[in-house]
């Protein structure tokens, strides 16, 4: 068995892409098998379990990730995780990554899918609501698969802002206001928060939006009001309704599962798309086993590894 403590070192963020969308692409035609994230939560946190077989890679595995908001002034992440590989033939464990900064890549890639199928655009501006890991996950994504000709970010703390765009100084990347920001391309957002901090009046047509934050029940960061206005794509049916940006809409009687437009399987096999140039599109990210394990792949081939023994 192979244990592989830092894989995502040396990737190719393009690659990890073209990967994730193929296995989104399977899950659109119905080829995997992929229960329902489990959740166990904590005083200050919460713990996921995500098991996944994906045919067409031939691969299983079972990731387990933890998300605990306050760990940064810890010194941790926030988001830190742990996969395990199995063989399809016998079950025998096959390796175990350390997940945390593939989860990272993961995320991101979906991101950067969304926004290539739902912008209808070859160049974009990108604002960053939140200026954590996934933020810059997003940002590098994004700017392999669209030409990015600015970024506007925000972030409660204003010298985390102004860091990152220090930081992506390669994308003109400015700080601003939460309402300078929203005015771009394509919004993503990526905080814990448990009430909406993007307003209605600040999105404006054919804004398309990646909600990446809102992953667990009663996390909330986009205006109910918008979600009238927009065709919204998830990543999963199940996983969104129980924990996606729409699940606190839906519980609150604002929004309903018959008005998803569908999934990003389907917007990858050309079955949903963008109706108009001034429509609202919003994917809602929850995350999906089928992306840890087409990373996983990656990772297997070129990340470095030890060899540890199977008792």
């Amino acid at each position: 068995m192979k244990y592989y403590p830092r894989p995502e070192s040396g990737l190719d963020i393009h690659e990890i892409n073209l990967a994730v969308e193929a296995a989104f692409r399977e899950h659109g035609m119905g080829n995997v098998q992929m229960p329902p994230k489990v959740y166990i939560t904590f005083p200050e946190g919460d713990f996921r379990t995500m098991p996944a077989y994906l045919p067409a890679e031939h691969l299983a595995g079972l990731k387990c990730v933890n998300v605990h908001p306050t760990n940064p002034q810890k010194g941790l992440p926030s988001v830190m995780a742990l996969t395990i590989i199995l063989d399809v033939g016998t079950g025998l464990p096959l390796a175990i990554l350390n997940a945390t900064g593939l989860t990272d890549l993961r995320t991101g890639a979906a991101g950067a899918i969304a926004t290539r199928y739902l912008t209808g655009k070859k160049s974009v501006t990108v604002g960053l609501v939140g200026t954590g890991r996934q933020a810059a996950a997003q940002l590098e994504a994004i700017s392999r698969e669209t030409d990015v000709t600015g970024v506007r970010v925000w972030s409660r703390k204003e010298e985390s802002a102004y860091k990152f765009a220090e930081k992506f100084s390669r994308f003109n990347c400015r700080a601003g206001t939460l309402p300078f920001v929203c005015d771009c391309d394509v919004l993503v957002t990526t905080t814990p928060s448990r009430s909406p901090i993007v307003m209605n009046d600040w999105v404006h047509e054919g804004t398309h939006i990646n909600a990446i934050g809102a992953d667990a029940p009663g996390k909330e960061e986009l205006d109910p009001s918008i979600l009238e206005r927009a065709m919204v794509i998830v990543d999963d049916p199940v996983q969104a309704v129980h924990s996606g940006e729409i699940n606190v809409p839906i519980r609150d009687g604002k929004f309903s599962p018959e008005e998803i437009s569908g999934t990003l399987g389907e917007v990858v096999l050309g079955r949903k798309k963008r109706t108009s140039s001034g429509q609202i599109t919003i994917f809602d990210s929850t995350g999906l086993a089928i992306q840890d394990l087409a990373i996983a792949s990656i990772a297997m081939k070129k990340g470095k590894f030890v060899e540890l023994e199977f008792l």
